[in-house]
């Protein structure tokens, strides 16, 4: 409840304020201590912590390689809006990694239904996470939490983002298919983190068509996530 709360109120309050910063962190810290309890009743304490460690070492590394080097991403840097930091990456990014990274597996897992596999998921569960940030790197610019060395053709942003983030994204997958392997059956797929992905997608759909009055977000954000997430919802629905 405390992450919807921070959703909904975060674009009725003045943009690059102390507020917003201050939510943006409670939206982060509360998906990912959603994803990590539903990690912990599906998976047990031990592997869904080890899967959470390892996905914010793996990623804070990533994270600290593409600031300094432009690889995979491009030319990018964070401020200092976002605190604490880690070698100069904000503590929660690591955080969101996960928080939406198990979530797009297990909404993949659903989606592919009886034609899942181990690759099948590691490649679209990459794709959804991807399709993510299709809302969250306008919205993060736009707040000035980290900058572009130069104006891409998505609201500012480089498409290279896009393919630094499907690579990255293969390594996270990878990484929670080994530390938490899938059910079987597609359609025993974590109903609540496909929820929650479902969830994101809605939301920020509607935010930024009605609240940050971006339909352009919303129509791309929304055709990146939404599809992916209505096949996964329908599986679970019709199971």
């Amino acid at each position: 409840m405390v992450t919807v709360a921070g959703m909904i109120a975060t674009p009725l309050l003045p943009q690059g304020g102390r507020a917003r910063k201050v939510l943006s962190t409670v939206v982060v810290v509360g998906s990912f201590t959603t994803t990590t309890a539903n990690a912990v009743r599906r998976w047990g304490a031990a592997r869904a912590g080890t899967a959470a460690v390892a996905t914010a070492v793996a990623t804070t590394a990533v994270e600290r390689i593409g600031t300094a080097t432009a690889i995979p991403f491009g030319r990018y840097a964070y401020t200092r809006a976002l605190q604490p930091q880690v070698a100069h990456v904000p503590a929660i990014v690591p955080l969101a990694w996960f928080a939406l990274g198990l979530p797009a597996r297990e909404t993949a897992h659903a989606a592919l239904g009886e034609r899942s596999t181990a690759a099948k998921r590691i490649a679209l569960g990459s794709a959804a996470l991807a399709a993510w940030d299709l809302f969250l790197d306008p919205q993060m610019v736009g707040e000035g939490y980290w900058v572009w060395a130069r104006r891409g053709v998505y609201r500012g942003i480089p498409l290279t983002n896009y393919v630094g983030w499907f690579v990255t994204g293969l390594g996270v997958m990878a990484l929670l298919e080994a530390a938490l392997p899938p059910a079987t059956a597609p359609t025993d797929a974590d109903g609540a983190l496909v929820g929650g992905y479902a969830y994101m997608g809605v939301m920020e759909t509607i935010g930024f068509a009605r609240y940050f009055r971006d339909p352009v977000v919303a129509v791309v954000g929304g055709l990146g996530m939404l599809p992916v997430a209505a096949a996964a919802v329908a599986r679970k629905l019709g199971a």
